[in-house]
């Protein structure tokens, strides 16, 4: 049974929502909610008329205003999820929301506004994320109008590890003050655990919009439905998923070791469409946890609090499986330097540049050994420790192509930094300690920046060297599934063709098949001079220009800080050079395909 958009009365989004929900319910809850909606609908009515007849004539004036624009930029879809909840909070509140990517977001509307929420993530080094760019530079261009009448707040998403900690947010935040915005509520910084501190901000959102607009009406039936629709399987309740493979997609000999993974969806009522995401909740080395046990000198069995709701764990448990302590954070070494009594640790932190070079590539276990001794209990200490934040993957397979199963694309990372071999937290449990017939605790993440074409004829153009390759696994399993007409042409890079050519002999069939139009493959350690993508890219910078112009949508996934750089660049050369155009109107040419959602980027 699938929902369609034109023939009810249902926006897409809705429609969407339902049509992921509806599948899974038994005949018992298809019943039960054919009941429930009806009675709500019969209540919504009768309450209505009892409204409308006790109303005095005086009651008829016009309403206050209780109207609120949601704008939110997302990279991944952390803050557009967080957008659509405070939409829904606030329609169950009485209020008239709009809700909208900034990308969508007509900026001379801006002026217009009265009640504004921005939710924005910070991505790379300080920048706003694709989807805001444009908006970004609208607010703090000279064009930005006055907005005395506008009442704002925002909530910024970032990592705390990154050393501009969510500057997007903070950035909007001083430019809607500096143009005479007021605030509804104080801005709120959320590191990679933001659920609880979102909640407190959308709570002072709301009674702060009631204070000022008078009262609020109890949440409707249909918004408490959507809540639950969400509440399933989510990253605060992740399902555990059974691995079925676990191989290494290197050969002999390869620098590299690059997991393939499926996993059992089988149980979990979860889909996912190619694009998205899988989040994995993964646990600490147990070997780093006993080093830092015995450093302590802490008793492993003690019970220690670990979170507001009053949980508790064996100290050992809790290291293993709840804190992060492979990644050191400003924020950390700050509320650290309280607990130790070595005033060296003091020092650095009045040492910015010292500071900086001290947390690069160091662990918890570092710190605890450079700065003792310290003056703390295990539960103070643990304490201070961020939750663990989960991994997210790009998906490289297809949910029509694999029902009940998903598969990911894992490099494992190892690496030595300040005299010790370093691991990564999930990369290495999948890589060493995970077999088949174990399992873990899992989500699906939604990346709706990151989408096929609704048309299947549009062509595309998919970069993606190393693991990078893996959303486009899931793209090319999905446009044979469906039997897609549009040209496709992958551009893949490695370090050598002979062991590192990840998914080979699929990429060959697909081209066989007609399923891909084109590959170009560049494997940087087999030639004298080191070859990459964006050179293939250069080499073929007519057709790929022609590709362009018939409105092919292009795709980057991978390293941020090198290879997408990199890329972009080179798009902005290929427009430059084949459409005889100036920088300024290349990078106008690149921003107008964003703005049509035919430049998409899953970079990390």
């Amino acid at each position: 049974m699938q929902l369609q958009v034109l023939n009810s009365p249902f926006n897409q989004e809705q429609a969407e929502l339902l049509n992921r929900l509806l599948p899974t319910l038994t005949e018992t809850q298809l019943v039960w909610l054919s009941g429930y909606l009806a009675a709500s609908a019969s209540i919504t009515q009768t309450a209505v008329a009892v409204d409308t007849s006790v109303l005095p004539a005086a009651a008829a004036v016009q309403p206050v205003s209780k109207d609120v624009t949601i704008l939110f930029g997302s990279q991944t879809g952390n803050a557009k999820g967080l957008a659509k909840k405070a939409a829904q909070t606030l329609e169950g509140k009485g209020f008239n929301v709009t809700v909208s990517e900034m990308s969508d977001f007509k900026p001379n509307n801006l002026k217009k506004l009265q009640n504004l929420l921005i939710l924005v993530s910070t991505h790379g080094e300080g920048d706003p994320p694709d989807n805001a760019l444009t908006f970004h530079e609208f607010v703090h261009g000279k064009r930005a109008p006055k907005l005395e009448d506008l009442n704002f707040s925002v909530l910024s998403l970032g990592d705390s590890s990154y050393e501009f900690f969510c500057q997007t947010g903070k950035e909007f935040d001083s430019r809607l003050e500096e143009l005479g915005g007021t605030r509804l509520y104080p801005r709120f910084d959320c590191d990679l655990d933001y659920d609880e501190p979102f909640a407190e901000w959308l709570d002072g959102v709301v009674n702060s919009l009631s204070e000022a607009q008078g009262s609020i009406s109890q949440p409707s039936a249909s918004n408490s439905i959507l809540q639950s629709v969400e509440s399933s399987y989510s990253k605060n309740n992740p399902f555990r998923a059974e691995v079925l493979e676990n191989i290494n997609l290197n050969g002999r000999g390869s620098n590299k070791e690059t997991r393939h993974l499926e996993i059992s969806l089988e149980g979990s009522g979860l889909t996912y469409a190619p694009g998205d995401a899988l989040g994995i909740i993964p646990e600490n080395d147990p070997e780093l946890v006993e080093l830092l046990l015995q450093e302590l000198n802490w008793d492993p069995n003690q019970t220690v609090t670990v979170n507001k709701q009053g949980e508790t764990l064996p100290l050992k448990d809790a290291l293993v499986a709840y804190y992060e302590i492979t990644k050191l954070t400003k924020p950390l070494v700050e509320k650290a330097a309280n607990l130790s009594a070595n005033g060296e640790l003091q020092g650095l932190l009045s040492d910015a540049d010292g500071l900086k070079a001290y947390i690069d590539g160091r662990d918890l276990l570092d710190l605890v050994r450079d700065f003792g001794p310290w003056n703390a209990s295990a539960q103070e200490f643990v304490s201070i420790l961020r939750k663990m934040p989960a991994r997210l993957y790009s998906i490289a397979s297809s949910n029509m192509a694999n029902p009940d199963e998903v598969h990911l694309t894992i490099g494992a990372v190892r690496y030595n930094a300040h005299g010790r071999d370093r691991k990564g937290v999930c990369s290495i449990l999948c890589a060493e300690r995970l077999q088949p017939g174990d399992t873990l605790p899992i989500y699906i993440h939604q990346n709706d920046n990151f989408k096929l074409p609704a048309n299947p004829e549009t062509p595309i153009i998919m970069v993606g060297p190393g693991t990078g390759v893996a959303p486009f696994r899931s793209f090319m399993q999905e446009r044979e599934e469906i039997g897609a007409e549009g040209k496709a042409w992958m551009f893949f890079g490695d370090q050598h063709f002979v062991t590192d050519f990840l998914y080979q002999t699929e990429w060959q069939k697909w081209l066989k098949d007609g399923v891909l139009t084109k590959m170009d493959v560049a494997f940087s350690r087999d030639t004298e001079k080191k070859v990459y993508v964006q050179h293939r890219m250069l080499e073929q910078s007519k057709e790929l220009y022609q590709w362009l112009e018939e409105g092919a949508a292009v795709y980057i996934c991978g390293d941020e800080k090198h290879m997408a750089h990199d890329v972009h660049q080179t798009l902005l050369e290929i427009i430059e050079k084949e459409g005889d155009k100036s920088r300024e109107e290349a990078v106008a040419y690149l921003a107008e395909m964003q703005q049509q959602k035919r430049y998409q980027r899953d970079v990390y």
